[in-house]
């Protein structure tokens, strides 16, 4: 990889170090010849395409005039994704993330499921893809697409029972009266839990590993606290920018069964039974 890596960045690499790089890829710090650090993750059985959507993705957020910054996309090949490193360590600035995450929401998108400009497909998650083909408006688009579909994936996996099965299909039957208001759709980073946001050395809040669409702002939101706990000056630095809705709180579980579904497929053990909990909540 590093005579590739090299001839895609036009300088010689003095040094690659392996470094923590989450559940699906491998990671390194590559050392350029001339000094700068570069972020690659690499994978053997990397989807095709997947890296190309992730570099949209990263651009399409880093166009959101305001929103929060995202690492330069360097290079990208079907067996690796090189980025700018970003020095971390200091701690997160909750207001700025706020402030900026309703900023790249407000951005918007030209509907539910939109990918970034210039690509177009299947939503990829990993190894997994999962349809964004138009289904009317958000609430038809999240039971069919993101609930149903998903929810049949992981039942022939064995990752959700019978009873867990029931329970999303009640919630998708129900998703006109559990959505919410209308609201235009926003521009996401469609992955956002807290491993994925990066403290920088300044404490400023970056984006990585996007799964970039259109959707509803709270999905987003919701998945920040699904395996995390952001704290009240979050929300309030968000509320100021664009006021979430009314209603807000109580559909967290609603837009976090998508992600638990995700978990379900890739990873199976508890999360089957996550997945029934949250939607029986609803049911």
């Amino acid at each position: 990889m590093r005579q590739a890596l090299a001839a895609a960045l036009g300088r010689e690499v003095a040094e690659l170090v392996p470094v923590a790089g989450g559940d699906l890829n491998a990671a390194y710090r590559a050392t350029l010849a001339d000094g700068r650090e570069v972020f690659v993750k690499t994978a053997p059985d990397a989807v095709a395409g997947a890296y190309a959507a992730e570099a949209a993705g990263l651009r399409w957020i880093a166009e959101a005039r305001g929103g929060p910054p995202v690492p330069e996309v360097l290079a990208v090949d079907e067996r690796f994704l090189a980025l700018g490193w970003v020095p971390g360590g200091g701690t997160l600035d909750e207001q700025a993330l706020g402030r900026s995450l309703a900023l790249l929401h407000r951005a918007g998108a030209p509907g539910p499921g939109a990918p970034p400009p210039g690509t177009e497909g299947p939503l990829r998650l990993g190894p997994l893809e999962l349809p964004n083909d138009p289904a009317g408006d958000w609430p038809a688009f999240y039971a069919q697409r993101r609930l149903l579909e998903p929810a049949a994936i992981a039942a022939r996996r064995g990752a959700l029972n019978a009873a867990g099965l029931r329970a999303v299909e009640a919630v998708a039957a129900r998703i006109d009266v559990l959505a919410g208001p209308a609201e235009p759709t926003a521009r996401l980073h469609g992955d956002l839990w807290t491993g994925n946001v990066l403290a920088g050395a300044d404490g400023r809040p970056w984006l990585i590993d996007p799964a970039a669409h259109g959707g509803h702002r709270e999905v987003d939101l919701a998945m920040l606290e699904l395996f995390g706990s952001p704290g009240p000056a979050l929300y309030a630095a968000y509320d100021e920018v664009w006021p979430r809705a009314e209603g807000a709180r109580e559909r967290v579980a609603l837009w976090q069964l998508f992600p638990l579904l995700v978990h379900a497929i890739l990873f199976g053990g508890s999360y089957g039974a996550a997945v029934r909990r949250a939607a029986e909540r609803y049911g």
